[in-house]
């Protein structure tokens, strides 16, 4: 039995099946769903858990070797917020792009881990390094 770390299965199952330079998806409530990749749904209730929550839980495990947000979310999020996500991924090189290009790779991620986060555009694409 498990005892630390990742607890949940479906989660630990798409992250141990992220190779040397893949994707991996971690998405806000309202992102869309794509039935073209595996989506692991840890949603509860407005904010549990979120994003980071997601992001720190697996850093310890997961090797990132670049990150991607939408731009969107400088121009939609407080300067406390982006500090947050920049600490987060301390690091890690970041790459901001248009929402519309960003989701435009997400159909070639391994998997999409969604989350119940209310932040606007506060979903990254991680590249495993």
């Amino acid at each position: 039995m498990l005892k630390t770390g990742i607890l949940n299965p479906a989660l630990n199952s798409l992250l141990s099946r992220v190779r040397h330079t893949n994707t991996l998806v971690i998405a806000d409530r309202g992102f869309p769903f794509w039935p073209t990749i595996e989506t692991v749904d840890l949603t509860l209730i407005d904010n549990i858990p979120t994003v980071l929550n997601v992001l720190l839980a697996i850093r310890p495990n997961f090797l990132i070797g670049r990150a991607s947000m939408a731009e969107e979310f400088l121009k939609h999020n407080t300067a406390e917020t982006q500090a947050q996500f920049t600490a987060a991924l301390e690091g890690i090189h970041l790459d901001f792009e248009p929402h519309i290009s960003f989701k435009k790779r997400v159909p070639n991620a391994v998997g999409l881990i969604r989350t119940a986060d209310t932040t606007q555009y506060a979903n990254l694409i991680l590249e495993s390094a």
